[in-house]
This record gives structure tokens, C-alpha cells and sequence, in this order.
């Protein structure tokens, strides 16, 4: 897989439209939860299997670490190592940015995929859009 940071209106459109097939329509996470106030200001990518974009995130600068969030593979192409590649990429923007530590609020069902990136979970279960969550950080 290709990970891209997006540059163009045409590549944020395909990361969005990963985002809206996974959460949205896999999850049955509402629209207007997917997509919020963040996502103006926020670093997004995008993964590519050829031409085809089958991978998303994005990620933002909260007081001293960077936040990972929306990360998600087109479910025909999970467990091909795609979600750790797409973290490992987030992890160096965040120190290129000169932050030191990455934060995210990983679905409960991820909890041991970030684990074996080094992640270590910080928080008891929350709900987020139905899903049960937990707060994960890692010293970069």
C-alpha cells in the first residue's frame, strides 16, 4: 500500500469516501458523527492499493501529542498489515511535527492491535458513536 498525505480536494474525497464506507456504512455510524468540526483542520491520508484508495486517517495536534483518529481499511483489505503501516506514517508526521507522543481513542475490538504497536491503554471503556472505546498513548 501507498500512503499518501492528502494534498488535493480529489485525494481528501477518496479518504472521505474510505471513512463513509467503514464507519458509516460498515458501522452504522451516523454522517454527521463521521464527519465533524475537525476535519478542517486536521492532517489527512490516504492509503492506495494501485489506483484504488482503500485506506484513511487523520490526524491533529492536541496540546503535546499528536491524535490519531479515523483510521480505517476497506474491510477486503484488512489483515495485510495495512493499519499498522497507516500508523507508522502518522507516527513519524507527528515527530516531523516535533511532538513526542501519539494519543488515540481506539475501538474496543482494536485494543490489541495498537498494544502490539506499543500503545498502553490510559482509560476505562467510554462510548463513542455507539462503540465502546479506550484512550491509548505511546512515547514516540
Amino acid at each position: 500500500m501507498k500512503i499518501k498525505k492528502v494534498e488535493s480536494q480529489q485525494e481528501l474525497e477518496q479518504a472521505y469516501h474510505v471513512r463513509m464506507v467503514v464507519f458509516v456504512d460498515e458501522q452504522q455510524v451516523s454522517p454527521e458523527e463521521e464527519m465533524d468540526e475537525h476535519d478542517a483542520h486536521s492532517i489527512h491520508f490516504v492509503g492506495y492499493e494501485g489506483a484504488e484508495p482503500i485506506a484513511a486517517s487523520r490526524l491533529r495536534f492536541v496540546d503535546t501529542y499528536g491524535k490519531l483518529e479515523r483510521i480505517c481499511i476497506l474491510k477486503e483489505h484488512r489483515g495485510k498489515s495495512f493499519g499498522r503501516q497507516m500508523i507508522e506514517t502518522m507516527e513519524k508526521e507527528i515527530v516531523a511535527q516535533g511532538y513526542k507522543k501519539a494519543k488515540l481513542n481506539g475501538q474496543i475490538q482494536a485494543e490489541n492491535f495498537y498494544k502490539k504497536l506499543g500503545y498502553q491503554t490510559v482509560s476505562d471503556e467510554f462510548m463513542d458513536a455507539g462503540i465502546p472505546h479506550v484512550t491509548m498513548v505511546k512515547e514516540l
